[in-house]
């Protein structure tokens, strides 16, 4: 018998696929003018304005994993902190039109995650729990106790699914959990940068609700909810973060008075879904470790030029590297691609190298079997084929995944040191292009990556795994834009692709893997009547 949480993500997971002749359910008209706001505040809560000053401003980009003295925690360091993991870091002016840009990317721009401070004994920060306001840099004082607790730093997330859900529908769900997986791979690089070891905790879902007071429905009457999502210790000790409050104050701001449109199937897997990330803890077998080395003195030679006009604008040091607060703050996500462009392939074996274990900071904080695998629709690499290629990120994720696909797959090993394969050599452009929901930014890229992931097993075991991968998968994406944007080129996520279609094109003939995401990568072209601001002034 099948379990009915089981059966429930199952047919989310279907019904909100796009195919070829239909869309997945969403509303039939978008009123721009009432787009829901992009910003949360917490009226009637204490405020404390952060530092706005980088930190760590002087680290390159190349030298990110290594070990260094961890800052300690203080209003400054966090206020650091949050620059670069959650902060804004532009604005964008066209026509009338103002948007903001953040330290990650979210599908539409829509940014459903909101971000959440615990703590205990920090310097010129209240013991309690306190919203992240991007829009002011500022801590929102939400609750608090009476008595002292041990000292501590813990980040809280929680999803509010209408963000996502005005524009796209029932398949919000799915947007919103790959924005968690940007948001925790922000979190993971903004953390290596200031010496810090963030861990992912595990308790249930109901006390992480309890523990960002999520779970309050008389607080959020008449608003649009929150769906509590993960609790992150900035320290690497055993201190456990509060659960239960005392006191509370404030009450969340309506970000949307006038919805078209409900979908309670968001609501529906969104219980189905609810754990904690339990995925496989891996022991360090089996897992095409990367030894960590720096890319500073392991340069690769290239006929491709990797500087481009786009990073000009990064300061360089002595040795022509980039900081890394720089591309941190600098990244974008791409809004069209040249469709010319070479990609070095220095910067193509970076990119896959940085989505294996150890090879970034990201995966420090996911230390779970991968359990997401890349297929490759290489178009314009230097000294690479064009064709469809796989980079398992297991060793033993090779043989079911060759069993999964076609026959006729040639799974020609297509580099010494990488796990990577050939499937196919063939142009792939146009098939890059209609799967990707006719998109041009997949094949005028230099190189689209469809994340293939091991679904049903993982889900059948909990539940909560489709979230999970999901946030594996968003994590591979933000590694990867990071990666494009240090070597001047750019990355953009494409969440809306024809999941069957992929399937049969790669031979998946059951529920075995599954696509969920759809990035892309190659020489950005930038629309010079767009005006770029500060993010705060």
């Amino acid at each position: 018998m099948v379990d009915s949480r089981v059966a429930t993500v199952m047919a989310y997971h279907e019904r909100s696929k796009h195919a070829l002749d239909r869309y997945a359910a969403g509303p039939g008209t978008l009123d721009w003018e009432a787009q829901p706001k992009a910003f949360r505040d917490w009226t009637g809560c204490t405020q404390t304005a952060l530092s706005r000053e980088v930190l760590p401003n002087d680290i390159a980009w190349c030298e990110l994993g290594a070990a260094r003295a961890p800052l300690p925690f203080d209003a400054n360091s966090l206020g650091s902190f949050f620059r670069l993991s959650l902060g804004l870091t532009a604005w964008k002016e066209y026509a009338g039109s103002r948007w903001s840009l953040r330290a990650h990317p979210s599908s539409g721009n829509l940014h459903p995650t909101e971000s959440w401070l615990i703590s205990s004994q920090v310097p010129d920060i209240a013991d309690g729990l306190h919203h992240y306001q991007n829009l002011h840099h500022a801590l929102e004082r939400r609750a608090w106790n009476d008595e002292a607790t041990a000292p501590g730093v813990w980040l809280g997330f929680s999803s509010i699914h209408w963000r996502e859900a005005w524009k796209y529908g029932e398949r919000a769900f799915r947007y919103c959990q790959l924005d968690m997986g940007h948001v925790l791979a922000a979190v993971s690089y903004a953390a290596a940068l200031h010496g810090w070891q963030p861990r992912l905790l595990a308790p249930d879902e109901n006390e992480v609700a309890q523990a960002l007071g999520v779970d309050r429905s008389e607080d959020f009457s008449g608003v649009e909810t929150e769906e509590a999502e993960v609790i992150v210790a900035l320290h690497a000790d055993e201190n456990a973060p509060v659960t239960t409050w005392q006191h509370y104050a404030g009450a969340p701001s309506l970000l949307d008075p006038r919805p078209l449109y409900q979908w309670p199937v968001i609501d529906e897997v969104s219980v189905a879904t609810r754990g904690t990330p339990s995925i496989g803890r891996h022991s360090g077998a089996g897992r095409n470790p990367v030894h960590r080395t720096s890319p500073c003195s392991a340069r690769t030679e290239s006929t491709a030029s990797s500087f481009h006009p786009l990073d000009s604008g990064l300061r360089r040091n002595d040795e022509g590297d980039i900081r890394a607060t720089q591309v941190i703050l600098k990244r974008r996500s791409a809004q069209a691609f040249d469709g010319e462009s070479v990609m070095p392939q220095s910067l193509f074996k970076r990119m896959l190298t940085s989505l294996l274990a150890g090879g970034s900071p990201a995966w420090d904080l996911w230390p779970h079997t991968p359990r997401v695998h890349p297929v490759l629709l290489v178009h314009r690499v230097e000294g690479v084929a064009p064709g469809v290629y796989v980079l398992p990120r297991t060793d033993a994720a090779i043989d079911p995944l060759r069993a999964a696909m076609r026959d006729s797959f040639t799974w020609q090993r297509a580099d010494d040191e990488l796990p990577l394969y050939q499937l196919i050599a063939a142009r792939a452009g146009k098939t890059a292009r209609t799967l990707s929901c006719h998109q041009d930014i997949a094949t005028h890229c230099a190189v689209t990556f469809m994340m293939v992931a091991e679904f049903a097993a993982p889900i059948t075991a909990d539940t909560a795994a489709y979230r999970h991968l999901h946030w594996e998968a968003g994590m591979l994406g933000h590694i990867i834009t990071l990666e494009a944007e240090a070597a001047g080129w750019r990355g953009t996520g494409i969440g809306c692709f024809f999941d069957d279609a992929v399937h049969e094109v790669l031979g998946l003939k059951d529920t075995q893997y599954q696509v969920i995401y759809h990035y892309a990568v190659g020489m950005a072209l930038e629309d010079a009547r767009i005006l770029t601001l500060p993010a705060y002034e």
